[in-house]
């Protein structure tokens, strides 16, 4: 099978695009960093420099492929709207138009569970629950936008004849894992240096996901049978977890301890807002000490239900928090290790 990874340079892209290499398939990645580009071409993966904000660039990359993975998307807690926008919603509609263009068997588009977030706790998420209304980032509000220009464009029930682009859409939870810059280096960067925000004592139920069950839910899309396309899928370990007890797993691979900063949600709220004027008001590019983005995610519940996945895709998370979070620590001490 002929499969692009869009986004394989990525954290999620890459460890696919080896995984799919692996088994034998015939693997093409689109991303944007060509040091990475080169190591992938080392082991036998097509590597493509291409702009998604360029149509054709992309229909042309698309090109006698069977199937493809869009993992592509600008992830931050900071940053101009419109270079979401361009990357995140004008990416995907371009990754469509080529997948139509071209006749792509199927689309698996990794869209995320932060479309579900409300500023209010919210516990045992199924597939069927409406978007937040407000959403918390510009990250988001594109990500939502994107995964509405997918449900257009996949075909759900659809009458014999109808030319819509067969896909699936997966909504993963807090993914991390080893070459992971997002989750735990974030925790770790702020232990040193302001201290992890603990809002509600650290008393709120979080989901998370390790990299190698995701690439399991991944690679079952694979497999699946055509009655599956049009479907959604949430995405974790299946082991809602505290937030205080997550700290305390991270701290048993530490000799130093975690810093934490305990801070009350109104008042968290009130900095980050205050923050995120302040830096769109002088322009600045620097991610703001604190976010909207990051009081949610570190001040309300949120789990998701993936019973749907375990019954139609057949998705078990093999890999347990307790050995992800190991994993996935001491990836990160030995980077620091290297670097220094």
């Amino acid at each position: 099978m002929k499969i692009v990874v869009t986004g394989g340079t990525g954290f999620v892209g890459k460890h696919l695009a080896l995984q799919l290499k692996q088994l034998g398939e015939d693997v093409r990645v689109i991303g944007r960093n060509d040091r990475v580009g080169e190591t992938l071409k080392e082991q036998g993966i097509d590597f493509q420099l291409v702009d998604l904000t360029d149509l054709a660039q992309t229909t042309a990359a698309l090109y006698d492929i069977d199937m493809v993975y869009h993992c592509a998307a600008l992830s931050s807690a900071w940053g101009r709207y419109q270079d979401f926008y361009r990357a995140n919603v004008l990416g995907t509609r371009h990754v469509i138009q080529g997948c139509l263009a071209n006749r792509v068997g199927r689309m698996v588009y990794i869209s995320t569970s932060s479309v579900y977030f409300d500023f209010q706790d919210r516990l045992n998420i199924s597939e069927d629950v409406a978007f937040g209304a407000r959403q918390v980032s510009d990250y988001t509000t594109t990500k939502k936008l994107a995964e509405l220009e997918v449900q257009r464009a996949i075909s759900v029930d659809a009458p014999a004849g109808n030319t819509g682009l067969p896909g699936i859409i997966i909504r993963p939870r807090g993914i991390f894992g080893p070459g992971d810059t997002a989750l735990l280096p974030r925790l770790l960067r702020a232990s040193q240096t302001t201290g992890i925000p603990l809002i509600r004592g650290g008393h709120f139920w979080m989901d998370l996901t390790f990299i190698d069950n995701l690439i399991s839910a991944l690679l079952l899309c694979r497999e699946a049978g055509s009655r599956l396309n049009g479907q959604i899928y949430n995405i974790s370990n299946g082991e809602p977890i505290y937030f205080h007890d997550l700290l305390k797993l991270i701290d048993e691979h530490l000799t130093g301890g975690l810093r934490i900063k305990p801070l009350p949600r109104a008042v968290a709220t009130g900095i980050a807002t205050c923050l995120e004027l302040g830096h769109r008001a002088l322009n600045l590019s620097q991610e703001p000490l604190l976010t909207r983005y990051t009081v949610g995610v570190l001040g309300y519940d949120q789990t998701l239900n993936i019973q749907k996945a375990r019954t139609e895709l057949g998705y078990r998370p093999a890999v347990s928090l307790v050995t992800g979070i190991a994993s996935a620590m001491q990836d990160s001490m030995s980077q620091d290790t290297n670097s220094g």
